[in-house]
């Protein structure tokens, strides 16, 4: 699976208050809780995510709470993937069952706002598509690429089940 697109940049320790504010936790519609994604941290997201589609970020990304709110209002604003040096565990999970490939690479200091890159999640390259650069992480296991591909975990459950 490969993903293109251009990138949103961040720094280290973004939580998961800042990705989506404890004040909406009230709201249940993933299209709703997309309209206040990172609105704390960048008040200009939502527009920047009409041309790009990747955040890459530094260490500890989605650290915090543990609200699976957080990765579906990424996903519903347009989010196709996430790449940073280190992420929360329980992020990096919610992550994965809502279907939204998330690579730990280990220096992201090189990819910055604005550029374009392309992440293959079968070969473990992120390609710095701006600088012409690549750089290689570990590729996830085989089951964790299926449930990307099928969406998620729940479509992923539905899929085997309904064989």
């Amino acid at each position: 699976m490969r993903i293109r697109g251009k990138v949103i940049r961040y720094g280290d320790d973004i939580n998961t208050d800042v990705i989506f504010p404890g004040r909406y936790l009230a709201i249940t519609e993933p299209e709703e809780m997309a309209k206040h994604a990172m609105e704390d941290l960048d008040k200009d997201f939502l527009k920047k995510v009409k041309e790009r589609s990747i955040i890459v970020a530094g260490k500890n990304f989605g650290c915090g709470s543990s609200r699976e709110q957080a990765v579906i209002c990424l996903k519903y604003a347009g989010i196709r993937a996430i790449v940073a040096r280190s992420f929360a565990r329980i992020f990096f999970r919610n992550a994965i069952n809502q279907g939204i490939p998330v690579v730990e690479l280990e220096d992201t200091s090189r990819i910055e706002d604005g550029e374009e890159i392309e992440i293959d999640l079968d070969e473990g390259t992120v390609k710095n598509l701006t600088k012409g650069e690549d750089y290689r992480f570990k590729p996830p296991p085989d089951f964790i690429r299926k449930i990307i591909d099928s969406g998620g975990l729940l479509n992923y459950t539905k899929e085997r089940t309904n064989r």
